[in-house]
């Protein structure tokens, strides 16, 4: 099991969080099993950002992101160079990945997950 370290987000996670996650499964959702409510207004098929998030340790761990990703995170809020769709992130078989969940997506309506 690989581990993610959860900065603290004021809404979604006001504590942060240290969780276990299955290399392989997406890191958007190794979060909500452990009830970490990131948006994913898309339904996890790559096609918005709500789901955006920084990784702040590991970000090499990951498999490079595709130009469909890529094209999509040039709309995201607070793109930084180790952003990643959560969606699409997987979870590596080996290191640990610190993220931070950025405070704003360019979602206008929060979905009810």
């Amino acid at each position: 099991m690989t581990q993610i370290v959860v900065l603290p987000h004021v809404e979604l996670c006001p504590e942060g969080a240290v969780i276990e996650a299955k290399p392989g499964e997406s890191v958007c959702d190794a979060l909500l099993e452990h009830g970490i409510e990131i948006e994913h207004a898309c339904e996890k098929s790559c096609a918005c950002t709500t789901c955006h998030v920084i990784v702040r340790e590991g970000f090499n761990g990951l498999e490079p992101s595709e130009e469909d990703e890529d094209d999509l995170l040039d709309k995201a809020w607070g793109l930084e160079p180790t952003s990643r769709l959560s969606c699409q992130a997987l979870v590596p078989d080996e290191g640990d990945l610190v993220i931070e969940i950025p405070r704003y997506s360019i979602n206008h309506a929060k979905e009810n997950h």
